[in-house]
């Protein structure tokens, strides 16, 4: 009897905390009243914030999205690597991301796979790579503290004698990668999504191993999830598949990141440290006259000229931003081989062209559209964007432009559009280049924040330069002005026969 009552009371307790577990749970996400709640383990492709503190990432603009469906606000909850494993088995969220794959512990439900995902191990390019996670043996490699991939390590080494493995405590994976790159480490595992990215900053790595099979990334939702919210955010993750959501937020943060080669890395980082001072406070003077991030100018100025001043194309397109004359003219730029000029005047159009696109076009599409414009001009660009329409693309995106753009190199789209052909499809290397630089420059080069005195010097370059400017305009004006005066016709001359007066002598 005893028993049976210890048994009763048992099940009771379990009963009475099931229920008080289950009475913690968020309430479901409404417009005005509950926030979504998401737990937030950082990474680069998960949830970043920039120089100013704005959030950004892969994995966040998929979340937006969703509340974006869902008509409510967003509440991050940030957790740190040694709390993750205990934060997912609470009960203070809606979702938790942080390319996460399938949880050990069954009792935790999550969406349907996202995106798939392996560990592999990264190594610098002038050492032997490996063939086999056996040759780990006696080897130590380094880990982000509470990754996935620290997990695989340790699981592995259950079978590899002597495997050491070392979790690296920063926020930044690319202090790890870096001391990589400087030989003062031998092995770093890092997420496979993570490669391309770090090739780009890091030119001198190479992945040698995979140390785990493709494994799905994906959004937990914890031991006991609202019902409704998970068929809407699982109906959510399967349209987002179908219908190039998700394709088109992969391309904004990977899309660019494969277009340089090794050797394009090589001599960008070379040339970041022997001619960007040159012109530094020139790109910095466009950015204090016109709003625009002085590393975008000089990424742009790069990819058209290498940061040659000089430079001539045989279409007669010339200088540091490769200004054709007509632009120039119409920039009332007096010397476009001088890079002051050039870079300032270089700024203004890309403002010109961005204020050009329709208010609901976004940053950073807004950005990449306009650069694309830059290129091929701003008449192609519009016939471009009326292609679009026709082939029922958004002429706003450049996703969807990337796919449009080189359609006008086709005679029968040029006839359609009544243009002559263009080279669409260099507007869109040139502006993936571009990205890629820019993703560099952030890396390597400090966001503008002068001292008082620098930025007073500043100013007075971008004065200099913009009164040079207005009066190069000035004297155009004047010429012009003489030039279309009418001029008056000559009287007519009275036709005089010579004549010798009376008491001339010859």
């Amino acid at each position: 009897m005893r028993g049976i009552v210890g048994l009763l009371l048992l099940c009771i307790t379990f009963f009475i905390a099931s229920c008080g577990e289950r009475e913690a749970r968020l309430p479901f996400p409404t417009p005005a009243q509950h926030d979504l709640v998401v737990l937030v383990h950082p990474g680069l492709l998960t949830y970043t914030t920039d120089e100013n503190g704005n959030p950004g990432g892969l994995e966040y603009d998929l979340v937006q999205a969703f509340a974006q469906e869902l008509g409510v606000g967003v509440k991050y909850i940030i957790s740190q690597p040694e709390a993750l494993e205990d934060d997912l088995l609470s009960s203070r969220y809606h979702l938790a991301i942080g390319w996460l794959t399938s949880n050990a512990d069954p009792s935790l439900q999550s969406t349907p796979p996202i995106f798939q995902t392996r560990d592999i191990l990264i190594q610098h390019e002038a050492t032997l790579p490996l063939s086999s996670t056996a040759q780990l043996a006696g080897q130590t490699v380094h880990v982000m503290r509470g990754s996935r991939q620290a997990k695989t390590l340790h699981k592995l080494a259950r079978d590899i004698p002597d495997l050491r493995i070392e979790e690296f405590n920063g926020a930044d994976i690319f202090a790890l990668l870096e001391k990589l790159g400087n030989r003062g480490i031998d092995y770093v595992a890092l997420d496979e999504s993570l490669e391309d990215i770090a090739n780009q900053h890091i030119p001198n790595l190479r992945a040698s191993l995979a140390l785990s099979d493709n494994q799905p990334v994906t959004w937990g939702l914890g031991r006991h999830p609202n019902v409704e919210l998970k068929a809407r955010v699982d109906k959510f993750v399967e349209r987002v598949q179908h219908d190039g959501t998700l394709a088109r937020l992969e391309d904004r943060y990977l899309g660019h990141v494969r277009r340089l080669t090794q050797a394009d890395i090589i001599r960008f980082l070379g040339e970041i440290e022997t001619t960007l001072p040159k012109y530094r406070k020139s790109f910095q003077a466009a950015q204090v006259l016109t709003g625009i991030d002085w590393r975008l100018i000089a990424a742009v100025a790069y990819h058209e000229s290498q940061w040659d001043p000089n430079a001539t194309s045989y279409t007669n397109v010339r200088g540091i931003m490769m200004l054709t004359e007509e632009t120039a003219d119409r920039l009332q730029v007096g010397n476009r081989l001088d890079a002051n000029e050039s870079i300032l005047a270089g700024a203004r159009y890309i403002n010109l062209l961005r204020e050009q696109l329709p208010e609901e076009t976004e940053e950073p599409d807004r950005t990449w559209l306009a650069l694309a414009a830059y290129n091929i001009g701003p008449g192609h660009f519009g016939a471009a964007q009326t292609l679009a329409r026709q082939l029922k693309a958004d002429p706003n995106a450049w996703y969807e432009m990337k796919r449009i753009l080189p359609l006008l190199a086709q005679p029968r789209y040029a006839q359609q559009l009544r243009i002559g052909k263009a080279r669409g499809g260099e507007a869109v290397i040139l502006v993936e280049n571009i990205r890629s630089y820019y993703d560099i420059l952030q890396r390597n080069a400090p966001p503008l924040a002068p001292s008082p005195a620098a930025a007073e010097g500043l100013k007075r370059l971008v004065n200099e330069i913009e009164a040079r400017r207005k009066e190069y305009a000035r004297k155009m004006a004047a010429a012009k002005a003489i030039t279309s005066q009418p001029r008056e016709a000559p009287e007519a001359a009275t036709l005089r026969l010579p004549t010798m007066e009376p008491n001339e002598s010859w």
